[in-house]
Parts: structure tokens; C-alpha cells; sequence
């Protein structure tokens, strides 16, 4: 087999780094596991066991690697993870998306497609300039969710208008906004999507035009939500 890279985003294969992302990559993408690597140390728990036993079954290769974990991972305490080729899927035209322009933070970018799943968004797109979604940060983060997701990345916002018109568009951003109770009041349509902008700098001016702005309403006492977390308080009003 040949050795592994440290992680660059022009390899066609990632890793996810973690027994639950792991065994997440194995249930959920079967068909892109290519290798399970395992650290000296996890032999004998159960979490190696139950890896093991479902990549045999998949006929996916398991090995030893305690020097590869610790340079995927950054860490000492890694002790597994899953080798597995990147995809990208059409997102479903039917079914709510949540857009991502530019983020920049790989924990951020995972913990909402985390998020996305647990209230039932299964479509995510990201605009560049952004995060790699398939940096070990961003799976790690995840928790092995994304492999339970249609993940695809776009060069403009514009791309992603094309490819999905008429669709009902919800950017997050201060300017021309309503407040998030007063949008929900008025009723959610069929085929939405929640627009989120950059952590630092947020959405550009010219989504004031797009759809309908929204704000999320919080005293005066701060000036903004983390990203995540108002991402994780849009998607569960919306799909509440």
C-alpha cells in the first residue's frame, strides 16, 4: 500500500481522525473507505474492536499506524482514523440548503454541519474563498456527520443562484433585515435557504438585496452571535 501524506487539500483522499468519525465514515460512505488505521494503544477496546469488525466485513484494510495518526491528527491521544477518497454531491433541489460564503474557521464550518444533521438540513454549500470541508479539522469537528450530508463547494454565490433558482433566500446580515421572529411569523415557504456570512466580517452588502435579510434579535449587550451558534438558532426556528 503506498504511505500516506500529511493532509493537503489537492489529494484526492482525507482522513477522519477519531474512533466515532471513523466508524461514521464506514456506516455512512462504505464505497469511499479506502483504509483504517489504528494506534498500538486502542488494542483491545471496544471502540478498535467495533472498527475492525465492520471493516472486514466492508473488505476495507486495517493497520497499525501510530506515526501517521499523530501527523493527521497534530495529537498524541488519536487513535484512529478512517482513509477515505472525498466526494461531491449535487445538493437536492427539493429540500432546505444552508450556505456557508466564506467561512473561515474549520471548527465553525464542522460544528454547524453537526448541527445541520441534528435538526434535519441535510444539504450544505460553501463559497470561496473558504475552509477546506474536508480539512481533519473540519471532520473532526463534525463528528463523522458530513459523511451523512450532500457537501458540495462553489467558486461563487452566483454558481450556486444558477444551479438552484427560485429558490427563497434567508441571508443573516444586518442590513435591510427583519427580525427572525417577524420572518418566521409571516410563514416559512417550501424551498428555503439560510445564507451565513464570514465570521469576522460577515455577508456583503449586496445580499441586503437578496431574498429577505434577517437578524437575529439580542440586547444590546453584544454586538454578535458566534457564528455557529446563530447558524444552530436559525436552523432550528426554520425547521421547527
Amino acid at each position: 500500500m503506498p504511505s500516506l501524506s500529511p493532509y493537503r487539500s489537492d489529494l484526492d483522499y482525507a482522513y477522519a481522525p477519531g474512533m466515532f468519525p471513523a466508524m461514521e465514515c464506514l456506516l455512512h460512505r462504505p464505497e469511499c473507505a479506502r483504509r483504517v488505521l489504528l494506534h498500538s494503544k486502542s488494542a483491545g477496546t471496544e471502540g478498535a474492536q467495533r472498527l475492525t469488525e465492520l471493516a472486514a466485513k466492508l473488505r476495507v484494510r486495517v493497520e497499525e499506524a501510530d506515526r501517521a495518526l499523530s501527523r493527521i491528527s497534530g495529537k498524541e491521544n488519536c487513535f484512529a482514523a478512517a482513509v477515505f477518497e472525498k466526494f461531491d454531491d449535487p445538493l437536492a433541489a427539493d429540500k432546505p440548503h444552508v450556505v456557508l460564503h466564506n467561512p473561515s474557521d474549520c471548527g465553525n464550518v464542522g460544528t454547524i454541519l453537526r448541527t445541520a444533521l441534528g435538526f434535519g438540513v441535510e444539504d450544505v454549500a460553501l463559497i470561496r474563498p473558504c475552509v477546506d470541508v474536508f480539512d481533519p479539522r473540519v471532520v473532526r469537528a463534525s463528528m463523522g456527520s458530513m459523511f451523512q450530508l450532500r457537501i458540495r463547494t462553489y467558486d461563487t454565490f452566483e454558481a450556486y443562484e444558477q444551479e438552484h433558482p427560485e429558490r427563497a433566500l434567508f441571508p443573516f446580515m444586518l442590513d435591510g433585515s427583519r427580525s427572525l421572529p417577524d420572518v418566521l411569523a409571516a410563514g416559512v415557504p417550501e424551498k428555503w435557504t439560510l445564507v451565513f456570512g464570514n465570521e469576522g466580517s460577515g455577508l456583503p452588502g449586496e445580499f441586503a438585496h437578496k431574498g429577505q435579510p434577517v437578524r437575529i434579535p439580542s440586547n444590546d449587550r453584544i454586538d454578535s452571535l458566534n457564528l455557529s451558534i446563530a447558524a444552530a438558532i436559525a436552523i432550528y426556528t426554520f425547521t421547527r
